[in-house]
């Protein structure tokens, strides 16, 4: 018997989002501290996370007609070795140019490479499921994809301030050129089993009551995600809970942090820093937990994303009373391997919910979706703060994630196989 089920092609797709994922740290963090020095203004630094996903929006908008046209391993080539080409322009024209450079133009070029950008995770997250060989690959495949995400995102900007401090702007941008470059080259080896698109269609087809010669309009196929959504109660639901995770999860960034490690724990901006890596430290061990423990999830998925959640949830809302910084470093440190569980387990239910042709147009539906919840949910928990008080924010925040375990709860047969294969036939 296999002691694992995960393909070559498959640690090569792991390896260049690896990779393309510490690029994109260096780069933001470069590009952020070169805006900074140049116009002295917060605003125009905060443009480029928010001009980063204004572009990833429309490109997963638009998404649906590239994977109709081509095959996902490509569309990643593509992505990847643009994003490089870019790069390279970019990283070239600010060591020509230096102070005098135009932000306008750098601005541009952002916002191409984060288009490119945009179909990546939805194309990553449809490529995993064809990528191992049996069903309890899966969940292993999307541990190790989160335990890698979270490793960079916890080492990363940790360690690019440092790079950055050390050697200048310009020549990190020079390094990151490199990483985009074995990011590029990596993604030759994700090549998808050649048959896997073939059955996968007709089985859809067949189930649809529809013929190969059907042809589709651009129109559904830009809609044909978001109609399955609508129309799959388990879709939906899991959907839903994404959307909750992405307003309550909104407070950990920067700025919510810090302004509860002052106002509520009454310390001072290191003990942000310390805030943040205990949360990163706890999501790579539950990133960890979950590849430990596959084999005895299984299929429990649905029972083990609620567990994650409730337990996300009641640990939001002791940290938000709490007062004490230690204790606020523990219940953080806590809380991540119950978010991963979470969001691994409901991840993993999607993919394996949707027929492989589909599901990289059902992923490019929920990511244009996550995008727009993500700026929304800036603005909205920013001005909700001013209104209620940061410790009030975070017990909010607990109680949209109540409110999700509510959502599954009351539709749980929706989870329950013989009811979804039902509703799939229909």
């Amino acid at each position: 018997m296999k002691s694992s089920y995960l393909t070559r092609p498959f640690y090569y797709l792991w390896t260049t989002q690896t990779a393309a994922n510490a690029a994109d740290v260096l780069y933001i963090m470069a590009l952020t501290v070169m805006v900074l020095d140049r116009t002295n203004s917060l605003v125009s630094a905060a443009l480029l996370p928010l001009m980063r996903s204004g572009a990833q929006m429309l490109s997963s908008l638009v998404a649906p007609l590239l994977i109709q046209r081509f095959q996902l391993s490509r569309l990643l080539l593509l992505s990847q070795t643009g994003q490089f080409l870019l790069f390279i322009c970019l990283a070239l024209y600010l060591q020509l140019n230096g102070d005098s450079s135009s932000l306008m133009l750098v601005f541009s070029l952002i916002f191409v490479m984060s288009f490119l950008d945009g179909w990546t995770t939805p194309a990553r997250n449809a490529l995993i499921p064809r990528l191992v060989t049996h069903e309890q690959g899966l969940l292993k495949a999307n541990g190790l994809m989160s335990v890698s995400d979270q490793v960079v995102q916890f080492a990363g900007w940790g360690l690019s301030g440092v790079i950055v401090a050390w050697i200048g702007s310009s020549p990190t941008l020079m390094v990151t050129a490199i990483i985009y470059g074995l990011a590029a080259a990596f993604t030759i080896g994700v090549q998808e089993p050649n048959h896997a698109d073939t059955v996968a269609k007709s089985k859809l087809q067949k189930s649809a009551g529809i013929t190969a010669e059907t042809g589709t309009n651009r129109w559904q196929t830009l809609t044909e995600g978001w109609k399955m959504i609508w129309q799959t109660p388990r879709l939906r639901v899991l959907t839903f809970m994404d959307m909750i995770d992405m307003l309550g999860g909104s407070i950990w960034v920067g700025a919510f942090t810090l302004a509860f490690v002052q106002v509520a724990l009454g310390q001072g901006e290191e003990w942000w820093g310390f805030i943040n890596a205990a949360y990163f430290a706890g999501t790579i061990g539950g990133g960890l937990l979950v590849l430990a423990l596959a084999k005895v999830i299984g299929r429990r998925y649905f029972g083990v994303m609620m567990l994650g959640m409730a337990g996300y949830g009641v640990l939001t809302a002791i940290y938000a009373i709490n007062s004490q910084p230690l204790a606020a470093l523990i219940l953080v440190m806590l809380m991540g391997p119950f978010a991963e569980l979470a969001m691994i387990n409901r991840r993993t239910l999607i993919q394996s919910s949707v027929a492989a042709p589909m599901l990289p147009k059902v992923l490019s539906a929920q990511a244009s979706m996550m995008h727009l919840v993500f700026c929304i949910s800036l603005l909205g928990m920013a001005w909700l703060a001013e209104y209620i008080g940061i410790v009030n924010l975070y017990l909010f925040a607990a109680a949209l994630t109540i409110l999700a375990i509510v959502a599954g709860v009351l539709n749980y047969r929706a989870f329950q196989e013989k009811t979804f294969l039902r509703q799939t036939v229909k």
